[in-house]
């Protein structure tokens, strides 16, 4: 199979030819439809996760067919067009008899843990614990942009901070996550607020469903949030994930708010400050999300085939494997609005 290849982090991935992977005997080998290519991958690349082993393919958000299936694989059958969540259980746990595979102990991740989506083929365990069956109304590049955006947003948004209609939110970047929770939280019935330094970022904000934007690089964030929301967001993420943005989305929040951290800090931005006289005076509530579990896709491709949330709307660009390259090592300088997904294999 072709697919994207790298043995030494930091250095330009190339397109090679390796091995067909075969499935175990509980899971499954996808021909990819759609893969997304995402500032998570990008992170890998550069070395920031240890559970990447070197050589590697990068990948983590997928759609595609079955075109092989273990004996053990039940649910699932040759032919079948699914996608995954980025974080998967074993299915044998105490984390995933208890509906958690997101915190599964024993978790894998295609492109981290184990080789990724850019490539043509790519092997997945346990798959009836973890595979999404996706409606014929919802085409490869759809189902993969869910990935670790639509998917990891709606945890967060639904699921850890419990959002309710007519709240504030405020969501710290405008990136492919922070755009989705602003899409959910609008569909919720809620006022989402867009933080970002683009004003590309956060006019395109507006058109997911956002009540008010700020400009980061022209005001106070905090102050400003606290403006428009007379006295502060009932909840907040921080969807870009670095120390002032964690930081802001704390501070921004109204007494017994909720703050929820998405984006990931790795490397030296791994300990950011937290301000925790505040936490402890306004009985503020801190949230991790990571993640969500393939039982609940359901709940967001519903919103899909109902029309109240759009993600093919955040899909900037539909590009090759080859151009992957480009898109994945120019993740951190990138300013593009909308993500770019894999379409095209050799």
């Amino acid at each position: 199979m072709k697919a994207m290849y790298y043995e030494t982090f930091g250095q330009a991935p190339t397109i090679a030819n390796l091995p067909d992977p075969t499935p175990s005997d509980e899971g499954v080998v996808i021909e990819v439809g759609a893969t997304g290519v995402c500032r998570s991958d990008w992170h890998g690349w550069m070395g920031h996760d240890p559970d990447i082993q070197l050589p590697h393919v990068p990948g983590h958000e997928l759609a595609g067919r079955v075109v092989a299936a273990g004996k053990g694989v039940k649910r699932f059958k040759v032919g079948d067009r699914v996608t995954v969540p980025f974080v998967s259980g074993c299915g044998h746990c105490a984390e995933c008899h208890s509906g958690n595979q997101q915190t599964c102990p024993s978790q894998f991740q295609p492109g981290f843990t184990h080789w990724g989506s850019f490539a043509q083929y790519v092997g997945l365990d346990f798959a009836d614990t973890n595979l999404v069956a996706l409606p014929d109304a919802v085409e490869d590049a759809t189902a993969a942009s869910l990935g670790c955006r639509f998917a990891t947003s709606f945890r967060a948004v639904v699921d850890q901070a419990r959002l309710k209609p007519g709240e504030w939110i405020a969501v710290h970047g405008c990136g492919g996550v922070g755009l989705s929770a602003i899409m959910i939280a609008a569909a919720l019935g809620a006022n989402p607020i867009a933080i970002d330094l683009s004003e590309e970022k956060l006019s395109f904000a507006r058109e997911c469903g956002a009540v008010a934007a700020v400009n980061a690089s022209a005001v106070p964030v905090v102050e400003a949030v606290r403006d428009i929301t007379k006295g502060g967001a009932h909840v907040s993420i921080d969807a870009l994930g670095h120390p002032a943005t964690c930081f802001n989305s704390i501070q921004n929040l109204r007494r017994r708010g909720r703050h929820v951290q998405v984006g990931l800090m790795l490397g030296d931005q791994s300990t950011p400050c937290i301000p925790m006289a505040q936490v402890i005076a306004h009985e503020l509530e801190i949230y991790g999300s990571h993640g969500m579990q393939a039982w609940r896709y359901d709940a967001i491709l519903a919103m899909i085939e109902a029309g109240k949330i759009a993600p093919d709307k955040l899909i900037g660009r539909r590009i090759s494997l080859q151009e992957g390259i480009d898109a994945l090592t120019g993740m951190d300088k990138s300013d593009a609005t909308g993500m770019s997904v894999i379409t095209e294999f050799p």
